[in-house]
């Protein structure tokens, strides 16, 4: 992958969780059903899915196996927002410590920069989701952004084969950079 390894992945990551965190401790539970752009979750099945996926790519910066197995239903403990907070900083710690972009992790061996891209891509793609759910308002740094056209245009082949990205969407005319990362992941923008 061709990424600016000059921009370390936990800059990255703690620039990702500073817009995220408060569009996704924002969201209200009377909210939980609304749908979201990605057709097999709700807002509360795609929270507990990036809560899942924060707390597991932890374990994957430290090179320890991660269990997608079963996805708890994080948003039903009282003080799930704090937690949802504590979580994503010990994400940004996780990738912070020495040699977790270096060598590979995860049961498929891949780069460790890739994986962490992976995560950095769910917290941002995912956070815009729920934004979009829930009508809150929504934009990344433009660095993460960068960074994350970078990881699509390299990975959106094996995402869609593996039915994670959905088909690329046109984006509309004079489309902003993130705007382009949407579509590229599936998503219409206009939506």
């Amino acid at each position: 992958m061709t990424y600016d390894e000059s921009i370390r992945l936990d800059v990255l990551l703690d620039s990702a969780a500073t817009h995220a965190v408060p569009v996704v401790c924002g969201v209200d539970e009377e909210l939980f059903s609304a749908a979201t752009p990605c057709d097999e979750y709700d807002v509360r099945a795609l929270l507990n899915h990036l809560f899942h996926v924060v707390v597991n790519f932890q374990a994957l910066a430290a090179k320890q196996p991660a269990d997608f197995s079963t996805s708890p239903d994080y948003v039903a403990e009282a003080d799930w927002r704090a937690r949802f907070e504590a979580e994503t900083r010990n994400l940004v710690t996780a990738w912070s410590a020495p040699g977790a972009e270096d060598g590979t992790t995860g049961l498929m061996d891949m780069p460790a920069r890739t994986v962490g891209s992976m995560v950095l891509l769910d917290l941002t793609v995912h956070a815009w989701d729920v934004a979009r759910a829930t009508g809150a308002p929504f934009e990344p740094a433009p660095a993460v952004v960068a960074e994350l056209a970078k990881v699509c245009a390299e990975m959106a082949p094996m995402g869609r084969r593996m039915n994670v990205f959905a088909e690329a969407v046109v984006p509309p005319k004079g489309a902003s950079a993130f705007e382009h990362l949407l579509a590229a992941t599936g998503r219409d923008p206009r939506t």
